[in-house]
């Protein structure tokens, strides 16, 4: 099995971290709403993601909500030497389908302590602003995120889902390792951020780097699929390690099959004339 640090590496502030990481969100239950059905599973999928090179997992406290990092940690603590966990907050659950912004210094003080209490971790490696929030000036939620880096909880900050804009006044408040936005082979909506990030040697992190399954069904992605000897996901996950040496891609699934297929694309070139097809 071609492990993930085939596809080189990217720089997370002082870390560093092989180029495909893996999105652990998928290991929870349906909806990202509690607890996978198998429990063991889930482990065993992020065991197995370790043992393919991976070193970097994405995760956050509205996952489950509150449980992926549980299940992170309980597969993986005492975490191998290397791993980089990366996780978020300003997003809470009220319902299985609600995803709404909670900005708050005083909620993302509490996220952040729970989420170090369930990773079991006394400072996080990556801690990113999940999503600015309408209500709260975005200055003040960033303002909290550095006051916890300067006591010491949080080794590097990082920002989601947020403009080129909002990149800038997050830059001018603390030092930014990381965004991660939505982008994809259908949805490059953020190449405007993803060149902010090039310029300022920031790391950008993919969401639904596999268009939430869509991808792998598209006929133009099969098709190069096909040539390239490759399975679709594969062509998509290559695709965004060729769009830029800054991507660091974090396909999540449940499967292991998949994992391994997803993990494999690290070494997946794509010819020229396929590249500019899929462009």
């Amino acid at each position: 099995m071609i492990p993930a640090a085939a596809a080189g590496t990217v720089r997370l502030g002082d870390l560093t971290v092989n180029r495909i990481g893996f999105g652990a969100m998928r290991v929870c239950g349906p909806d990202i709403w509690g607890p996978p059905k198998d429990r063991a599973a889930a482990h065993r999928v992020l065991r197995r993601a370790i043992e393919l090179g991976v070193n970097f997992l994405d995760t956050a406290d509205s996952y489950g909500p509150e449980v992926d990092e549980t299940l992170i940690a309980e597969a993986l603590h005492p975490y191998p030497p290397g791993l980089v966990i990366g996780t978020k907050g300003g997003l809470v659950r009220p319902t299985r389908h609600a995803w709404d912004p909670d900005g708050r210094p005083e909620h993302l003080r509490r996220a952040l302590d729970g989420s170090l209490k369930r990773l079991k971790l006394e400072r996080i490696d990556l801690y990113q602003f999940h999503a600015p929030d309408p209500r709260v000036p975005f200055a003040e939620s960033m303002g909290a995120l550095a006051e916890a880096q300067a006591a010491g909880k949080i080794r590097h900050l990082g920002v989601s889902n947020v403009s080129v804009r909002e990149l800038a006044e997050a830059r001018r408040i603390a030092p930014i390792v990381s965004v991660q936005n939505e982008y994809n082979l259908d949805d490059r909506g953020a190449d405007d951020v993803l060149a902010a990030c090039e310029k300022a040697g920031l790391a950008f992190i993919p969401w639904f780097p596999l268009g939430a399954g869509r991808l792998p069904r598209s006929s133009k992605v099969q098709r190069a699929a096909r040539r390239a000897g490759a399975t679709p996901a594969q062509v998509a996950i290559a695709w965004l390690l060729a769009r830029s040496p800054v991507m660091l891609p974090i396909p999540g699934t449940a499967s292991l099959q998949h994992l391994e297929e997803n993990v494999a694309a690290a070494a997946l070139k794509l010819a020229a004339a396929d590249l500019e097809a899929l462009s």
